[in-house]
Formats: structure tokens, sequence, C-alpha cells
């Protein structure tokens, strides 16, 4: 079951900004970016952290033996990665796809980092104890659905708040759903400080919000993803539908219908009840079910 913290990971103020040469303030930011003609795309959600008591509170979350390896995604301007630096000495991965930004990364941090210059959706990333990052709005959900599939044991993330509410919302909510379903297939969420827009450069239009996900340690509760996947997509495409109408698509007949319910321990009221009002749980034991009565 998911859980929320509404603080900081952190009471305590950052640690010191150390050698680091990273711009950290709205208008250092400004000056950098035109300096490097770099203009953020808002159509892809890019904007750039700019207050470093966010950085270490994502930093804080990591929460791995020091000599692991971390991995950050999307390494910007290196807010981020400067805070893991100084909380985390083993080593660190920082994938950037941005040509400019990655020689930016080389110049500041050196060999304290293995840089990969590639696209966080395609490249092979190292096997890692925890993954990090200040997701773009446009490419969040997909880098965070791959990582789940990737078993990461531990994935502290910063997303749009949107994104954020759905991966940890509680059956019964308005934004419980597919998303929803799917994390909770590979582990387990918890959400915490929400992030005003004033804390980036350029200020998006909507907040943003902490995460961190720990993976399942040990099999997934289901036989097939892919199956489930599919039951899971067909069920919530008609949210607003009975499950009684809805699980006879799914399963290929009322009679199939009743009795996968029946295997997965369903509710006697669950032809009433529509998607969002089963838990997570009551998804996996009706893959189970209906994979087995193949």
């Amino acid at each position: 079951m998911s859980t929320t913290s509404t603080g900081s990971s952190s009471s305590r103020r950052p640690r010191s900004a150390g050698p680091f040469d990273v711009p950290a303030t709205p208008d250092r930011i400004r000056e950098f970016l035109g300096a490097i003609g770099l203009r953020p795309s808002r159509k892809y959600g890019q904007s750039f952290l700019a207050d470093p008591f966010v950085a270490d509170a994502e930093a804080a979350l990591v929460e791995v033996p020091p000599d692991t390896t971390v991995v950050e995604i999307g390494g910007g301007l290196g807010a981020l990665t400067a805070a893991l630096l100084r909380r985390h000495p083993g080593p660190l991965t920082v994938v950037e796809r941005d040509p400019r930004l990655a020689a930016h990364l080389r110049r500041t941090f050196g060999d304290r980092i293995d840089l990969l210059e590639a696209d966080a959706l395609t490249v092979e990333l190292p096997p890692a104890a925890a993954v990090v990052g200040n997701l773009p709005y446009s490419v969040a959900t997909p880098i965070l659905l791959r990582l789940f599939a990737a078993r990461v044991p531990r994935i502290v993330f910063l997303v749009q708040r949107e994104v954020a509410d759905r991966l940890g919302a509680s059956p019964g909510s308005k934004t419980y759903g597919r998303l929803s379903i799917v994390a909770r297939l590979y582990g387990e969420i918890e959400l915490f400080r929400t992030v005003p827009s004033e804390a980036f450069t350029p200020r998006p239009e909507v907040e943003s919000r902490i995460g961190v996900h720990r993976a399942r340690p040990d099999g997934l509760p289901v036989p097939s993803v892919p199956d489930f996947e599919r039951i899971v997509r067909l069920l919530f495409g008609g949210r607003r539908k009975q499950l009684g109408n809805l699980l006879p698509i799914v399963a290929g007949g009322v009679a199939e219908a009743e009795r996968a319910a029946t295997r997965a321990g369903w509710p006697a009221e669950w032809r009433r009840q529509r998607p969002e009002q089963l838990p997570p749980e009551a998804f996996f034991a009706l893959a189970s079910a209906l994979y087995h009565s193949r």
C-alpha cells in the first residue's frame, strides 16, 4: 500500500555546496543557459532546479550503502548531481542527452562521475542500487515504467504532481487507475513534499512532487506481465462501467467471468462495482486466475 509524507525528508539545511560551480539561482541559470545557447522547451517540460534544499531532500532519500552505484537521470545543470556527491561518496553515473549540458557536467564534476551522453528511454543503464532524477514532464511516465520493469531496488523521483499523485493513489480516489496499479505490481510508492513551481527556472505551470518507489524483494504477483497489463488496460478503458459488464469482455464470456472472479476471491458485489473501487491485489489475483484457466 502506498503511503504519503507531506514533510521534507530532511529538516536540516543543505550541506556545503563544496567546490562545484553549479548555477543554482534563477538569474545564474538564465545567464548560463544564454551563454551556451540553450532555450528550455516548454513543450517537453524542460525546467531546471533552482532550489538547493529540494536537491538535498532528494539526495537524502537515496539511502543506499556508500559503496553501491547510484544513477542519476537528467543531470541538467548539476544541482542534484552536486547534492548526490555530497551525500553519497560511492559511484555515480549521470545520464544526460543534451550535448551542451553534458559538456558542462564534464567540466564541473570531472572524474567524480561517469557520464552517459544518451537518452534515458533507450540507453542501457548500469546495474544500480538506486536511480534518482528530476524527470522531464513529457517523458516521466515512460521512464518510470522502464525503471519499474527493470526492478531497480530504489527509485527517487521528482515529477509533475499529477503524475506523482496517480502513482501513489489509493482505490476509490479520482486519481487511482492503471498507473497506480502498475506501480504496485512492481513495488511500493511513498510520496513526499510538494515542490512549488518557483523552485524551477523557467517556472513551469504546475507543481511537482518528490516520491520513492521501492521494488518488491521477491517475485511479481502475476504469472504474465503482458497479460496483466492487457487486463488492466481493458478494464480501466471502461472505468465508468460496472465490472459486471466489463469482466465478461476480458474473460471471454459471462460464465468465464464468474469463474475467474470466484477464483480471484473478488467480493460478492463485484458485478455492481467499478474498476477503481478494487485494490491492486484484486487485479493481481484476477490475472492469475485467468492465466491458469487457459
